[in-house]
């Protein structure tokens, strides 16, 4: 069985920086990790690449032949790869023996919940190779600032959730800048939980232009609530305790805790008594401690106790 995060979101949201960030992290802790670009507009990548959809089709070329904009080159290349998966397969299949998977999706949303094409290529990837993958899916913190665009980051996040079908877990990310935007209406609580709604009307009528739709809006907010379905984590990918207690849920949700637990002991231990290397841009890792801590809290057998 093989355990992956498939990371999608809007653009801007920063799955790149995840991937680059998380696939380091895990690294850490004694994971070998391999990510796979499935991205073709993504041509700047920060992280060593495994699997590379430019390799296949490039997005560049798809909108000059055929005279599409990237909206729907990126459709057309999706397209593309869900009719040449056997291509993908190829290529995953050698890393399948003791790689952890990371899917750097692109952040086009109505890939992921109006087309079916990428959901195609996901489903066929489970069912061939094995998989067991969670979604990370990434919203922008900022959003929350904004009444109106955090209604909308929620109606992504469930039509995603339903359009995908995976184990699911929704992430606030960028957490660390979202002072730089103003002060919250209510506690960070209030939008990770998404308990009531209702105290978003009389901010939204404050705004003209969401004052118009308030009726709609309050339709949606409704309609979010009784699925009962969305809430968050918080993210900030340069905080290592921040990363840790994100690996925690995902690993609960696809399964991986009770997969391996002590062939990942193993694995730390043999890096727990080497030098700690975290080159994340300005955040270095300060201490080894911490860092056994934190794979204890993940993996932490029910008989242990502090």
């Amino acid at each position: 069985m093989v355990f992956g995060q498939v990371v999608i979101g809007p653009p801007g949201s920063g799955k790149t920086t995840y991937c680059n960030g998380m696939s380091q992290f895990l690294n850490l802790i004694g994971r070998k990790v391999a990510v796979i670009n499935l991205d073709p507009a993504n041509d700047a990548l920060p992280y060593e690449c495994a699997v590379n959809i430019e390799d296949l089709i490039k997005l560049s070329d798809v909108m000059i032949e055929h005279s599409l904009g990237p909206n729907g080159g990126l459709v057309y290349c999706m397209d593309y790869l869900e009719k040449n998966i056997d291509w993908l397969q190829s290529k995953l299949e050698p890393l399948l023996k003791d790689h952890y998977l990371l899917f750097d999706f692109p952040g086009q949303v109505e890939l992921f919940f109006l087309h079916a094409n990428a959901k195609s290529v996901i489903m066929k990837l489970i069912k061939k190779l094995n998989l067991r993958l969670t979604a990370v899916h990434l919203v922008d913190a900022h959003l929350c600032s904004d009444p109106g665009k955090y209604v909308s980051a929620l109606l992504l996040s469930l039509s995603t959730m339903l359009h995908l079908e995976l184990p699911h877990v929704n992430v606030l990310s960028k957490i660390d800048l979202i002072e730089n935007y103003g002060n919250l209406a209510f506690n960070l609580d209030f939008y990770t939980d998404v308990q009531d709604l209702t105290y978003l009307h009389h901010h939204l009528d404050q705004d003209p232009r969401s004052a118009k739709y308030r009726k709609l809006t309050k339709e949606l907010c409704e309609v979010i609530e009784d699925y009962g379905l969305v809430n968050f984590t918080t993210l900030d990918i340069q905080d290592k305790e921040s990363v840790g207690n994100l690996v925690k849920l995902i690993d609960k949700s696809n399964g991986y805790i009770f997969a391996g637990i002590d062939g990942n002991a193993v694995e730390f231990s043999k890096i727990a008594v080497g030098p700690v290397d975290w080159d994340y841009y300005r955040y270095p890792f300060s201490s080894v401690c911490f860092d056994i801590f934190l794979w204890i809290a993940v993996y932490q057998p029910a008989e242990w106790s502090f």
